[in-house]
C-alpha cells in the first residue's frame, strides 16, 4: 500500500477519533469550531522567513504538543487543557488526511514530509 495513503488514513483515525472523543465527553460545539483553525496562525512564522515559518508551523502540527497538554491536563485534572488537546489533535489529523504534512526549511510551502513518503 502507498505510504503516502498510510499517512492519510492514519490522519482520519486520529483527527476523526479525536474529535469523536470530544463531541462523546459533551463538550461545547462551538469551542471546537472557534479553535479547530488556530493551530494554522503558526503560518505567521513565514512571514519572517522559510526558516521561521517552518519551525513554527511545524510545532503546532506534531502530535508532540497536543500529547504533552492532554497529559498535562489529565494528571491535573484540568477540563479545558484535554478539551485544547482534542481540538488540536483533530487539526492535525485532518491536516494529514487531506496530505498537508511536517514543512522542510529549505524548501516550498507545499514540499512536506508526506509528499517525499
Amino acid at each position: 500500500m502507498d505510504p503516502r495513503l498510510l499517512v492519510r488514513l492514519e490522519g482520519a483515525l486520529v483527527g476523526g477519533g479525536a474529535a469523536a472523543l470530544y463531541a462523546l465527553q459533551g463538550r461545547s460545539p462551538l469551542f471546537f469550531v472557534a479553535l479547530i483553525l488556530a493551530p494554522d496562525l503558526s503560518m505567521v512564522g513565514y512571514r519572517r522567513g522559510k526558516r521561521v515559518g517552518a519551525a513554527t508551523y511545524n510545532a503546532a502540527h506534531t502530535y508532540l504538543g497536543p500529547g504533552l497538554l492532554a497529559a498535562v491536563g489529565v494528571l491535573a485534572a484540568a477540563d479545558l487543557a484535554v478539551g485544547v488537546a482534542l481540538v488540536w489533535t483533530a487539526h492535525i489529523g485532518a491536516d494529514r488526511l487531506f496530505g498537508f504534512g511536517l514543512k522542510y526549511a529549505d524548501r516550498e510551502f507545499g514540499d512536506t514530509h508526506i509528499q517525499r513518503l
